[in-house]
């Protein structure tokens, strides 16, 4: 359930969707598309130049003066689909990734190419099913998993070397990670070479004690067939995750010692600068996280640890960032509760904190070992700028200037960086600075969608808070349908995700199927209630150990407060929300008293039960202990409140989502069933969480649709 960046095979993936458009959506569709930016960016080592995915090319050019580019293939690559490349640390050599076949949401395998010395060649064709393939430090080897077993390919000598043997599947998994660890701790690569290319140290997976998930496939065939994969629900048995570390020369293995506890989680694996060996270590609970360093001789020592009476916000390959071989920049919440960066010394632990105040760090950049670029919401929860500043903590300086959000992709060295900014009534501007923020040069400005969004006067998210009854102020946003009349009375839909950490309320451009809602004379509104992210550790954690309570609390006093404003029609209120959002929608349609006149919950949670372990017991511990909030506000259990006669409900599902499986929304009708209730009901076939491969659009114009047609 884990928010991630948009990667290019979600981007292909979403490009196969909307060219499905029909309707109200394929205008939508038509305007996102035309929102300009830079695909695949890699900067290359000298720090002015990088490349980019253009086509089925990758494309060269420099930082600092505009050109032609140089194509980086050789012609013609007609039989590419590029999802994917790295360069080999001399650049002279393009590891391509061609082409996806999906394993779960984010994971895939794919066909792989290598482009050196103006040819291009298909590599480790023996394998299978070849994935999460990457270069050693010296450019010489191509590790790659394949079937749940790490292999080795040598590139000159064109010869691969079996690392282990007894991958097998929903058993055994070698140097990939399993179901929940992709999901949640955000990665699938779980294999690291070290800094000299003569080990590469892995994680092996034993799930043979999780329990099993069978999802049925149908795929048009005359016999439908079961998908089985394991899936750890809240409170269930994990994976047993082990470290290992193999010596390329000899061929020698070695499990390293992660300690007498075998219930917990390994979510990353690393290598300091000068050689050693690193491991991240987080109990059950999540409420204590440690950075283990393996010294040469054996010894071990812990050179980071947090602890959080509820938890330790989830790790990822920013929360620690080798700076030499001695320091080292974490980033966390829990010292001040908000998040910051501090450096640390493996020698003589903590230095200094880096920042500070009452914002947060949304994201480190990168450092020169002198400066650290990182992003914030120091002049708003709602939007991104950079900022830079020296290790010590001194010297801060502001690198953006405009207000809204930035994203940023930076130079090796930070020489330079590729800015892209956009904010609520401005699509994206990409642009090339230097590492001190001076403009270089403009590379896109959506102009011509900006030409076309004043054209037709598109309305533009109006931002404002408002106080609940509880005294709690919350963040929200109104999009108002053209020509306004605050004398009339609009429908208004409530859109929202409202899981803990998200944000739904930022300074953003952005499209979707709500804004055409706006065309028709409807008001779009939303609001991050308690729990949501970007307002400090007390807001965010409030949640904690009852899912589901204070956020519809929330939700429901939005509506209210918008049912009393002069311009809303209060009888004709609705809400929607997808996955958390989802269970969010269905729970307020419930408890709601009939305040909505319609609600769409598309791929509900409606039991923290059916989720997965990660998730679920971050923020809600296990259900073995805390079995109220497990079951206090499943949806399930308040099924006899929909109010039928004055809320029409529709539930909307994938058959294949291997996330928020079927089952939930199967156990919501079984309830409503029981209590005699009437809902509408849309089930995509074969279709994930995203609703992917096939109908991403479909879903959309529906849910325009139906809305259409019952608020």
């Amino acid at each position: 359930m884990k928010t991630r960046l948009f990667s290019l095979l979600a981007a292909a993936l979403l490009c196969a969707g909307t060219a499905q458009a029909r309707g109200e959506y394929a205008e939508i569709a038509r305007l996102r598309s035309m929102n300009e930016g830079v695909r695949g960016i890699r900067s290359m080592a000298d720090g002015e130049h990088y490349t980019t995915l253009e086509g089925n090319n990758i494309v060269r050019y420099g930082y600092a003066a505009a050109g032609r580019g140089q194509s980086m293939l050789p012609s013609p690559t007609a039989n590419l689909v590029i999802t994917d490349y790295t360069f080999s640390p001399d650049e002279r050599q393009i590891l391509i990734a061609s082409g996806a076949k999906p394993i779960y949401r984010h994971s895939y395998t794919t066909s792989y190419y290598l482009a050196r010395g103006g040819s291009l060649t298909p590599v480790l064709r023996e394998a299978e099913a070849p994935r999460d393939a990457s270069f050693s430090p010296d450019g010489k080897l191509i590790a790659y998993s394949d079937r749940n077993d790490l292999y080795v390919y040598d590139t000159a000598a064109g010869q691969t070397r079996r690392i282990t043997d007894d991958g097998a599947w929903n058993a055994i998994i070698n140097g990939t990670t399993d179901w929940v660890y992709e999901e949640e701790f955000g990665f699938t690569k779980a294999y690291a070479f070290s800094p000299d290319s003569r080990r590469i140290a892995y994680l092996r997976f034993d799930e043979t004690e999780v329990p099993l998930m069978e999802m049925m496939r149908f795929d048009g065939k005359l016999y439908n067939e079961a998908y089985s994969f394991k899936y750890p629900k809240a409170g269930e048995r994990n994976s047993t995750v082990e470290v290992w570390v193999c010596d390329l020369q000899t061929g020698a293995k070695e499990r390293i010692d992660t300690g007498g506890e075998t219930d917990q989680y390994i979510p990353r694996i690393g290598w300091t600068p000068d050689g050693r060996l690193y491991f991240f270590r987080l109990n059950r609970r999540q409420n204590t996280f440690e950075v283990i360093l393996c010294e040469p001789h054996g010894a071990q020592r812990t050179i980071y640890d947090e602890r959080s009476q509820q938890y330790v916000e989830r790790v990822d390959d920013k929360t620690v960032t080798f700076v030499d071989n001695d320091r080292f920049l974490v980033r966390q919440e829990s010292h001040t509760g908000y998040m910051h960066l501090y450096l640390y010394s493996i020698r003589k632990g903590f230095l200094a904190q880096v920042t500070k105040g009452p914002w947060e760090v949304t994201d480190l950049i990168g450092t020169d070992g002198k400066r650290v670029w990182y992003l914030s919401t120091e002049t708003s929860p709602l939007r991104r700028n950079l900022y830079s500043v020296r290790l010590d903590g001194k010297d801060k300086r502001r690198l953006t200037n405009e207000e809204g959000f930035y994203t940023i992709a930076p130079s090796a060295g930070m020489k330079y960086y590729i800015a892209t900014f956009s904010n609520a009534a401005t699509p994206n501007r990409v642009e090339v600075c230097d590492g001190e923020g001076n403009p270089v040069r403009t590379l896109f400005e959506s102009r011509a969608l900006r030409e076309q969004l004043a054209a037709t006067q598109r309305p533009v998210k109006e931002f404002f808070t408002f106080v609940t009854e509880r005294g709690d102020t919350l963040n929200a946003y109104l999009i108002k349908p053209r020509g306004f009349d605050p004398s009339q009375r609009y429908p208004v839909l409530l859109t929202q995700y409202s899981g803990p950490g998200s944000q739904s309320v930022r300074d953003r451009w952005s499209l979707d199927w709500e804004d055409a809602l706006a065309d028709k004379g409807y008001i779009v509104a939303c609001t991050d209630g308690r729990g949501t992210g970007f307002r400090g550790e007390k807001f965010k954690k409030i949640t904690y150990g009852r899912l589901g309570a204070l956020e519809v609390e929330d939700q429901l006093s939005f509506a209210r407060y918008l049912a009393a404003q002069p311009y809303a029609d209060p009888a004709r209120i609705g809400i929607y929300g997808w996955s958390y959002g989802g269970f969010m929608a269905l729970s307020c349609a419930l408890k709601g008293h009939g305040i909505f006149k319609m609600a769409i919950a598309v791929a509900p949670v409606t039991s923290w039960r059916y989720y997965d372990s990660i998730y679920t017991e971050i923020y809600n511990n296990l259900p073995q202990y805390n079995a109220a909030g497990y079951d206090d506000n499943s949806p399930i259990n308040f099924a006899r409140m929909l109010d039928d006669r004055r809320t029409q409900l529709l539930l909307i599902h994938g058959t294949a989502d291997d996330n928020v499986h079927f089952q939930n929304t199967v156990e919501m009708t079984r309830a409503l069933n029981r209590c005699g209730k009437q809902y509408d009901m849309m089930v995509y076939p074969d279709q994930n969480h995203s609703m992917q491969p096939n109908d991403t659009a479909n879903v959309r114009q529906k849910m325009i649709e139906y809305t259409l047609g019952h608020l």
